[in-house]
């Protein structure tokens, strides 16, 4: 297979394609990313040593680039990770978010419907269905569940999901969606909770945490993740959602301690900051559909994943010192400066 990832210089994507490169060596992957504050090209230094990758910088919503590059490859299939993924910057800019993340989406499904209806996979989220009450741990999302955005970001990514099932019904493009919980792992970008827990606390300075910290999330290690969507590619059936969960529901501040306790670090270091607006209280997927058609189940636990991303920030400070250093940090003191 030749295979476009698009958004492959972010998190999830470069892990993906790192997965992918490993698990079929003989496949072409291609990949497109505008390079924004979040696209490290550095993340793919390893990836553009193989002979069977590619890098295109571009935006996916220039259409004359997007159909070049398929009229030059040839694309057997397309994974869409490309997009604004920040709620804290969607509030800020959300107009950022509903080019990239609606119309980048459209231009790439003309692209699949015009070069002979190629398979397009739709990497999306849970946050489109709102979220669930911390006194119901019993329930949970289902790909019945229905749509119920909360922010900026949460409403683009389910007007793209929305727009890719019309073109399945519309045209017949061959579309597939997943909806995530929150991963981590390696390469994540340092604005996020995880990483940026474990950089502040290696420099022994504040952990900001929003509200109480008992906003809760279902964790799902990034390797996990990637395995769900090779399998929803390759046998997963056109026109079908598939939640991707990890089992592992956490509350902020129990994500932050453990973080804490593997460093050895004091919990004095933590500081509780003013809960930003909107703000979800619990994520929780149900998996099963993804189970029982695909046998997929997440691998990993929250204690082993944690580990071992912790552990990959400690022994790559040179990816992650070259963000924290750079523009990345006027966001930073402009979103938790006196909060």
């Amino acid at each position: 297979m030749n295979i476009l990832v698009t958004g492959g210089a972010g998190f999830i994507g470069s892990n993906f394609i790192y997965y992918m490169l490993q698990k079929h060596p003989q496949y072409r992957i291609v990949c497109i990313d505008k390079l924004t504050y979040a696209g490290n090209l550095e993340t793919l230094r390893k990836a553009m040593e193989n002979e069977n990758f590619r890098f295109f910088k571009g935006d996916i919503t220039d259409r004359k680039a997007v159909y070049g590059l398929f009229e030059e490859e040839g694309f057997d299939a397309v994974v869409n990770f490309a997009a604004e993924s920040h709620v804290d910057r969607s509030i800020e800019e959300p107009e950022v978010f509903l080019r990239t993340n609606i119309l980048g989406t459209q231009v790439l499904l003309d692209a699949a419907k015009k070069y002979g209806n190629i398979r397009y996979h739709q990497v999306s989220t849970d946050e489109v269905y709102g979220d669930l009450p911390l006194d119901r741990p019993d329930l949970f999302f289902t790909e019945e569940t229905p749509i119920h955005t909360s922010s900026p970001y949460s409403a683009s990514k389910a007007s793209a999901d929305l727009l890719c099932m019309a073109y399945y019904r519309t045209y017949g493009v061959p579309v597939t969606i997943s909806r995530c919980s929150n991963n981590y792992g390696p390469y994540h970008f340092p604005e996020k909770l995880i990483p940026l827990m474990i950089i502040n606390a290696l420099h022994k300075k504040e952990l900001p945490v929003y509200g109480e910290g008992l906003n809760v999330r279902d964790w799902l290690y990034v390797e996990d993740h990637c395995k769900a969507i090779d399998l929803i590619l390759h046998g997963g059936r056109p026109g079908e959602v598939y939640n991707v969960g990890g089992h592992n529901e956490k509350t902020n501040i129990e994500v932050v301690k453990k973080i804490i306790s593997i460093l050895g670090r004091d919990e004095s270091l933590i500081k509780y900051v003013t809960d930003r607006p909107g703000h979800d209280m619990r994520y929780a997927i149900d998996p099963t559909k993804i189970t029982n058609e695909l046998g997929w189940y997440p691998e990993t636990t929250f204690e082993e994943g944690i580990k071992k991303t912790v552990d990959w920030y400690l022994s790559n400070k040179h990816w992650w010192e070259s963000i924290v250093n750079g523009e990345y940090m006027n966001y930073y003191e402009r979103m938790y400066s006196g909060r």
